[in-house]
């Protein structure tokens, strides 16, 4: 069960990102001695402690790009509710597949030094990028960056994360674009749901071997 922490302030995206970022590293720092016998324990932390602030919807979509568009123009009313239903199938598997690349990320992480970026004005925006980094004396810092967006309830969560500058969402994007026009979202749903399955490891920032 998730420790109890204060409630996250999804009004600011610099303090939403530092909060729900060291209320996740506590409790890997907590729950090391689970995750050390079984790696997998850090997909339950990161479905705990950070899937509620993650719009994994908007995240799915972003993939997707102008097939979300294909589908929109789709006349055929049972084409087009077969075309919708996959995409909700689609942002099921995204969802777990994202939940597995954290995990994947976390586990470099051994309780070293979180430095967040300042905050600054986010007034006027609707997308910020928050700035983090793992430090460890003697080792290269890790960069881990989150990219926020403010939703029409005018609460800010995170749609893609940076890791060493490599954006998530653009690299898979890059690699499912070509399959999804050859091969189709159904092959595309498989696909991800067997990377989602696959162990918890670190496969660099865009989750790939």
């Amino acid at each position: 069960m998730a420790p109890a922490y204060a409630a996250v302030d999804t009004a600011d995206p610099f303090k939403m990102v530092q909060q729900v970022a060291d209320q996740t590293f506590k409790r890997i720092t907590q729950d090391q001695p689970v995750i050390a016998k079984d790696k997998e324990h850090l997909r339950v932390i990161v479905e705990q402690e950070l899937l509620p602030y993650i719009d994994y919807k908007y995240a799915a979509y972003r993939v997707l790009g102008s097939y979300i568009q294909k589908v929109r123009t789709i006349e055929d009313e049972a084409e087009k509710k077969q075309a919708v239903e996959h995409i909700k199938q689609f942002i099921d598997v995204f969802k777990n597949y994202l939940v597995a690349t954290y995990a994947g990320v976390f586990t470099q992480y051994t309780n070293q030094t979180v430095e967040f970026s300042a905050d600054r004005d986010f007034a006027a925006e609707d997308i910020a990028i928050v700035r983090t980094k793992i430090v460890e004396s003697g080792k290269p810092d890790i960069r881990i960056d989150f990219k926020v967006r403010r939703d029409k309830d005018k609460e800010w969560r995170a749609y893609d994360m940076m890791a060493e500058g490599i954006s998530l969402l653009d690299a898979k994007q890059t690699e499912l674009h070509g399959i999804l026009r050859q091969q189709g979202i159904e092959y595309v749903i498989e696909l991800l749901d067997k990377k989602s399955k696959l162990p918890v490891q670190f496969r660099g920032g865009d989750g790939n071997e």
